[in-house]
């Protein structure tokens, strides 16, 4: 028998090698936001979700995907959008001599459960949606407002009135909660030419592809705040849809007990289908075999 052709060591390390990069930009954004230069800080974060959107399709591709390129993936992502943008705005945007640096821990650490939650309930799976705001995502829009909060969009227009000091505060921390939260988000399509969904996956990378080269620090936020609004917008209508309306459903024509017990005629009634299989499972079931008798001497 022939053996297993398996795949070269340099390809099962290559997706792992685009995660690694992964986290070699978010450690250098960390650095680079510590030193002073956010803008240079917030280019680092993006590649980095560059990087992390090509791990998991060359995976795919080289169909080298593992357990531990999972969990390797996992890691990296809690501390490149996670703990790096966090501590970008921190140094950016909030007061150092305060209590501020308790909105780092509050984004870094539901981070770290969002991605925890995703390896044991969706990792590894096919999947349409997300179950809570993917964590790239959160750390891209937290990352790029410093570059919207630099265009002329936002500093000559009446957005500029805003209280954005105190709202980033309130920012980070709906973030922060819809990283953890139930609210479905969409997946983005793979990219096809055969399918609706194919073609509008194709359409949206060429779009960001577009918005990163000419217009990145006008583009970034306002289309990634749209697709936060849109996850929440679409739960709540959702729920509003699936309400029962009043008087809807089975009404109950028994009292509930008042340490909601069942009663002992409910529960003889309820045994009572259950006694009779018992009956007709012991009648269809053979006779005992009865033993021949000894010959008599």
């Amino acid at each position: 028998m022939r053996r297993p052709r398996l795949p070269r060591p340099s390809v099962v390390m290559l997706p792992n090698g685009f995660t690694l990069m992964n986290l070699f930009f978010g450690v250098f954004a960390i650095v680079t936001a510590a030193r002073g230069d956010h803008e240079r800080a917030v280019w680092y974060i993006i590649i980095g979700a560059v990087c992390d959107a090509i791990d998991g399709r060359v995976a795919r591709a080289t169909g080298t995907g593992s357990r531990f390129g999972e969990e390797l993936d996992s890691l990296v992502d809690a501390i490149s959008f996670g703990f790096a943008p966090a501590i970008l705005i921190y140094f950016a945007v909030l007061r150092k001599d305060g209590l501020d640096w308790v909105f780092v821990f509050l984004f870094s650490a539901c981070a770290v459960m969002r991605l925890a939650r995703f390896n044991v309930e969706q990792a590894g799976r096919k999947k349409t949606y997300y179950r809570g705001l993917p964590s790239p995502v959160a750390g891209g829009v937290l990352a790029t407002y410093f570059w919207f909060s630099q265009t002329p969009l936002y500093n000559e227009t009446v957005i500029s009135d805003l209280p954005w000091h105190t709202m980033v505060r309130f920012l980070m921390a709906g973030l922060a909660f819809l990283m953890i939260s139930n609210v479905p988000y969409p997946t983005v399509p793979t990219f096809s030419i055969r399918t609706i969904r194919g073609v509008l996956g194709l359409v949206i990378f060429i779009g960001l592809i577009f918005g990163m080269i000419f217009l990145p620090k006008d583009f970034f936020f306002p289309v990634g705040m749209l697709y936060v609004a849109l996850g929440v917008v679409s739960s709540f209508l959702k729920g509003l849809l699936d309400r029962p309306q009043a008087g809807e459903g089975p009404e109950s024509t028994e009292e509930p007990n008042l340490f909601g017990e069942q009663d002992d005629d409910l529960a003889a009634d309820d045994d009572a289908p259950r006694q009779r299989r018992r009956r007709f499972r012991g009648a269809r079931r053979k006779p005992d075999r009865i033993p021949p008798e000894e010959p008599s001497a």
